[in-house]
């Protein structure tokens, strides 16, 4: 289960205050390199982990499976254009009992020790971002000026971070005054055998169509400098596959999961169904 900033953590009672972001179970990931040790290794010594790579190649799942393996609650908040600091750090409420303050997902994982992940960084609003500067070194501190108090970091606290670089403008990248006090992972798609063993098991379809999938997935991403943004992301090729296992034939289950959401552009419209019948033959 996750948090967001639209849904604000619910006022923490009990004795495990972040027991509804636990993981009920374990989250497939499969691996492409060495980046479960290096994760390890990193929340072994409390450095903040920054995620790069494209949309839908396994960061969240990565994440959550990490969470997992490190037995600790996982907070994710989507970052937006409109989060703020308050967003994060929390804010005071009034109620029939009468005035309290409510931690923020940022708060909560800070002070009862949960991994926060903040995915698509970038998107969030300088404050927001600013507010990370002193709980991303070493100080591991959070400030919550509206409740003045300084939060000091609970010792299992853990702070990941995402964001897309090839989404980056002048106007959404990561300044080295935030990015130096990060250890950062490099995230692509999988090589083609371990992506379709992925997507066979994720959406429970037989080996072979997976194959055709990740070939059509990897057809759309030559197509990078010829206008498309991003070509087809693991997820979108796991969605295809669950289009199939639920009736639909591949052609149709690719151009719905696959060739309509990447583009609005009629000409890589076009280009776009035709990868897709290249693949798997005209959609009837």
């Amino acid at each position: 289960m996750r948090a967001t900033a639209e849904a604000s953590a619910p006022r923490a009672t009990g004795a495990d205050a972040l027991a509804a972001w636990r993981l009920r179970r374990e989250p497939f990931y499969q691996p492409v390199g060495d980046e479960v040790n290096a994760f390890e290794a990193a929340a072994a010594c409390r450095l903040p982990v920054l995620l790069k790579g494209p949309t839908g190649c396994g960061k969240t799942r990565f994440v959550e499976h990490m969470a997992w393996r490190l037995q600790r609650p996982l907070v994710t908040v989507a970052c937006h254009e409109d989060l703020s600091a308050g967003d994060l750090a929390g804010r005071w409420l009034l109620d029939a009992q009468g005035t309290h303050w409510q931690d923020g997902p940022l708060a909560l994982a800070a002070r009862h020790g949960a991994v926060c992940y903040l995915d698509e960084l970038v998107e969030a609003r300088a404050d927001a971002t600013v507010l990370l500067h002193p709980l991303a070194d070493t100080r591991r501190v959070l400030p919550l000026e509206r409740r003045g108090e300084l939060l000091q970091a609970h010792p299992d606290f853990l702070l990941v971070v995402s964001y897309n670089p090839g989404y980056q403008g002048l106007h959404k990248a990561l300044k080295p005054s935030m990015r130096q006090r990060f250890t950062a992972l490099q995230f692509d798609y999988p090589a083609p055998a371990q992506e379709a063993a992925v997507v066979a098991r994720e959406a429970g379809v037989e080996l072979p169509l997976a194959q055709q999938l990740v070939a059509l997935g990897q057809r759309t991403r030559r197509l990078h400098d010829h206008g498309l943004e991003e070509g087809a992301s693991t997820r979108m090729l796991v969605h295809a596959a669950a289009l199939v296992r639920a009736g639909l034939p591949p052609a149709a289950a690719a151009r719905q999961a696959v060739a309509i959401p990447l583009s609005d552009e009629p000409g890589l419209q076009r280009t776009l169904q035709a990868l897709v019948e290249a693949v798997f033959g005209p959609v009837a």
